[in-house]
């Protein structure tokens, strides 16, 4: 039944009728059992959505029904239910208004998937292979997990996590990155961003008000410890890591650092640094927090050993399975120093009770059965292949290419030649032949307009060697 139509000019309360007449319209098509629902739902979301507007005088059920073809019971229905949930008021013979309480999501900022749609090839880095997640073997633990675990291990977890994963954990940890842990202060966390926010927090709590990090580094860093109250104050590298004048200058007490394999660099923090970073972190009875993002791959020889290892009471280290399994699986780990540890518990228990049990049960069972390990040789042997292939494809088409850091990790730092710059212009060509970069300016926190140079950091895990090539050609091609 449609509106019937007049030559007078609609009324504010009829073009509201029209309104939503259209967006309830499909709701009151909807089975007679669910109409009702659906009603409600329909209108609920043109609320919510903003297509009614605050202050809109709605039809009255009479009428309405009458356009949408429904009984006058469902239209009062739905805008009782409505009315009780703040989306509408009403008033005795005032009829029935939208109300002033809801307000719309603002739209997200930004996406934190670093893929970009649409790209013909991609080098964004950040993401590994997830192709090769081991379905096979992880159907099979979640099997056995369902199968054993005890009723009474899946209610509320202690919120360091179950004593049989971060028994595992220290295992596994002491055996591959040399830390020393014990088991008592492995907190299992939802990632390294958990870990980072979690120990911001604890540094707040203990009075700290700043926090070093690395420049160019990680840009979630400011996000992360921004969210913990903590204002992040970027420290320049050198050669071997941290630039220590540059460090003790800062006036900071803690300092967030990626001795193994630094984001974006490709540093690997040298002995001698290291201890420089420990005996800073001694003087100034501060902390070093280490996230060791891809420690596990190194590909011209074993991989150097945590930087917590060190000094356990001084160096809180992250890890997490985003890069070995799947960021999506939410899974990581945090070692905190003794000093921190109940702060730090504390917070990740009123912050969600700690991690789903099934999840770390699963995860349990695939390290002690051997599969973690497994899926970490498979992922270095791919990776390693991976890094070759681009390598390779830039020497072919950009000669003169310089391919710093050290081989490890998930990508590369190369700096073109001059003759490819400046850096804009290189960047405006791939865009517009569909290749999408990640400059290393973008990295660091004083910006520059653009640079003589191109430096570029390029991710490859993602990428089939076939892929790695047929991309770096598309760049060559889009160069001139």
């Amino acid at each position: 039944m449609t509106p019937s139509k007049t030559n007078r000019q609609p009324s504010a309360e009829d073009r509201a009728g029209s309104a939503a007449w259209e967006v309830l319209l499909p709701a009151a098509s909807a089975p007679a059992r669910t109409r009702g629902r659906s009603l409600q739902a329909a209108l609920r979301e043109a609320v919510r959505s903003g297509r009614l507007a605050p202050g809109t005088r709605l039809p009255s059920s009479r009428d309405l029904a009458g356009d949408l073809g429904v009984s006058r019971g469902l239209v009062t229905e739905a805008y009782e239910q409505l009315t009780a949930e703040g989306y509408l008021r009403s008033g005795r013979g005032a009829g029935t208004w939208v109300g002033g309480a809801v307000r719309s999501a603002r739209p997200r900022a930004r996406d934190l998937a670093p893929r970009t749609p649409g790209a013909r090839a991609d080098f964004v880095p950040g993401t590994p292979d997830l192709s090769l997640f081991p379905r096979a073997a992880w159907a099979a633990a979640q099997r056995g997990v369902l199968a054993e675990l005890p009723h009474h291990e899946l209610g509320y977890p202690d919120p360091r996590g179950l004593p049989r994963l971060r028994t595992a954990l220290a295992e596994l940890l002491v055996r591959r990155r040399g830390v020393v842990a014990d088991p008592e202060r492995i907190v299992v966390v939802s990632g390294v961003a958990q870990a980072s926010t979690l120990l911001g927090l604890a540094l707040h709590a203990r009075g700290l008000r700043e926090v070093g990090v690395e420049d160019p580094g990680s840009p979630q860093h400011d996000d992360l410890y921004a969210a913990a109250g903590m204002t992040t104050v970027p420290v320049p590298l050198d050669d071997e890591g941290l630039a220590m004048d540059r460090l003790q200058a800062s006036g900071v007490r803690a300092v967030v650092t990626t001795p193994a394999h630094q984001y974006p660099t490709g540093i690997a923090c040298s002995a001698r640094r290291r201890t420089e970073l420990l005996d800073w972190a001694r003087s100034v009875d501060g902390f070093l927090l280490e996230d060791d993002y891809d420690g596990d791959f190194r590909y011209d020889r074993a991989p150097v050993g945590a930087l917590q290892g060190l000094d356990p009471d001084r160096v809180a280290y992250t890890g997490s399975v985003s890069k070995s399994l799947a960021p999506g699986l939410r899974l990581g780990w945090l070692l905190v120093p003794e000093s921190l540890a109940d702060e730090v518990v504390e917070r990740k228990r009123t912050m969600d009770l700690g991690h789903p049990t099934l999840d770390q049960a699963l995860f349990a069972r695939f390290v002690e059965r051997g599969d973690y390990d497994r899926q970490l040789r498979r992922c270095q042997r791919a990776y390693r292949e991976r890094r070759d292939a681009l390598v390779a494809a830039l020497e072919e088409h950009f000669p003169g290419t310089q391919v710093s850091g050290i081989a490890a990790g998930l990508h590369v730092i190369a700096t073109l030649p001059e003759r490819y710059g400046p850096q804009s212009r290189f960047l405006a060509r791939a865009a517009a032949a569909g290749v999408a970069l990640r400059p290393l300016s973008d990295c660091t926190h004083a910006r520059a307009e653009d640079s003589p140079e191109v430096r570029l950091v390029l991710g490859y895990a993602h990428l089939s060697p076939a892929r790695i090539r047929a991309g770096v050609r598309l760049m060559a091609a889009a160069r001139e």
